[in-house]
């Protein structure tokens, strides 16, 4: 007798994730670029030091849109979970040393 199909691969199936001394390390960011066409988003993780002309991409992810859009639920989830925690996230306005989220 054949084993049955599962009609969902992706539900029972674990994933083992890796993750190397060097990314495991992270790259903090003070600045995102987000843009986006009709087939994926492009976020720019990018670290801006205080009066300093320039900055740096330390990360970019691409992304689908369906992929970005589980993401943005999973932050905004992650988000009210930290703020029933540890108290509402002030939002700071940003001055002209300071970044904030940009939006393309």
């Amino acid at each position: 007798m054949s084993k049955p199909k599962n009609p969902n691969p992706e539900q029972g199936m674990q994933l083992q994730v890796e993750v190397d001394d060097t990314v495991a390390q992270g790259a903090y960011s003070n600045l995102a670029l987000v843009a986006h066409n009709a087939t994926e988003f492009v976020l720019d993780f990018i670290f801006v030091q205080p009066q300093q002309p320039k900055a740096k991409v330390r990360a970019r992810i691409i992304s689908s849109p369906g992929h970005t859009k589980r993401f943005l639920r999973a932050l905004t989830e992650n988000v009210a979970r930290y703020e029933q925690t540890f108290g509402e996230i002030k939002e700071v306005t940003a001055g002209p040393d300071e970044a904030q989220i940009k939006l393309h």
